[in-house]
């Protein structure tokens, strides 16, 4: 088994996969594509001709989600199909405009548990040589329920709304997650010393799932103090599972130990489809320049491919991108080298024929 968590099948979410398709004929398998914004384009062309050369069966259908169209009902028709769908970035205004198309796209196939491994990469210099961790986030309520208004002029309130169902469930995925893949911690994080009907909520649920799981060790941190230790000593977590808002401030802290949100890849889960996507931000000003560094959608594609069965394919892609990232000879700006975004996808595709 490879150190890698994302090398590991996604058996512990409900959604189907498809490993019934590769006993015979290895008709390909559709999935959606969503571009993205910015250099989304360009790292969903290198991570589908990279998939391509590896020889994987996928047959792409790509749609187009954007401030102008929304989440259309075309994008809707190909996700539901297809049950499976891999994203490059999406722009998101910040205090103004449309809402998070991210947002949306949770929202609509009800995408419950957003999982974000980080693992350290051989050959990569951080501040840590061995963090290896994942993080659990539920992904539908919380502070991003939102429910926002102004009573009065300078006046604003946001609701914070935890329901004992969504709780329950993000706790059970992170053990049966844990479960799977042989980790031996869960840790739930939480603010309910303070907010203690919302927060003690979430706790509670994330209590009586623990329960059913006594082969797991459980225990429990407040937000600040996650955070605090996780910068300290990163390797005294295994899985830590969270309420919406912390988890999306956890999840890109953990991803800076590795290196940053370049190399981390992610998966949103729900009881239908599964939406595997890059969390970094769209780069406007490198678009269209062949500088973008395509790994963590790459990553998320291995995901992918797992997520459908095709465990073989996965390990092939993964290690190949990590072998030439640990190489260093073919890099991106933003990993210290000076290559091109088509130089460091040839360099991965290289790594199939030796």
């Amino acid at each position: 088994m490879l150190r890698f968590p994302i090398s590991n099948s996604f058996a512990a979410s409900k959604t189907p996969t498809y490993t019934r398709s590769f006993s015979a004929k290895r008709e390909p398998i559709k999935a959606t594509l969503i571009p993205g914004d910015g250099i989304g384009p360009e790292i969903s062309d290198a991570t589908v001709e990279i998939i391509k050369q590896a020889g994987v069966p996928i047959e792409w259908e790509r749609v187009v989600v954007s401030p102008e169209t929304g989440v259309s009902q075309e994008v809707i028709d190909s996700v539901e199909r297809n049950r499976v769908a891999l994203k490059g970035p999406l722009a998101t205004p910040i205090g103004k405009g449309h809402t998070s198309l991210n947002l949306a796209l949770r929202k609509q196939f009800n995408l419950y548990v957003n999982v974000r491994p980080s693992v350290s990469i051989p050959g990569f210099k951080t501040l840590y040589d061995d963090v290896d961790l994942v993080v659990m986030r539920e992904n539908t309520e919380g502070e991003y329920s939102g429910i926002e208004f102004s009573v009065v002029p300078g006046l604003a309130e946001s609701v914070k709304l935890i329901t004992k169902e969504a709780s329950t469930r993000v706790a059970d995925y992170a053990f049966k997650y844990a479960q799977r893949h042989q980790r031996k911690r869960v840790t739930a994080v939480h603010k309910a010393n303070i907010m203690r009907l919302s927060d003690g909520m979430f706790i509670e649920s994330c209590r009586q799932v623990a329960d059913r799981w006594p082969s797991i060790k459980y225990e429990e941190l407040v937000i600040d103090n996650a955070t605090m230790k996780l910068t300290m000593n990163p390797n005294q977590f295994d899985v830590l599972v969270l309420p919406n808002l912390y988890g999306d401030i956890v999840s890109d802290l953990c991803a800076g130990l590795i290196g940053g949100l370049g190399l981390t890849p992610s998966a949103n889960i729900g009881q239908e489809v599964a939406i595997f996507e890059a969390v970094h931000g769209t780069a406007p000003d490198i678009a269209g320049q062949n500088k973008a560094n395509p790994t963590a959608l790459l990553l998320s594609a291995c995901m992918m491919i797992n997520h459908l069965g095709m465990h073989e394919h996965g390990a092939k892609i993964q290690n190949a991108v990590l072998e030439t990232i640990r190489e260093g000879k073919t890099l991106t700006g933003d990993l210290g080298g000076k290559s091109s975004t088509s130089d460091f996808a040839a360099a991965i595709i290289s790594k199939f024929r030796d």
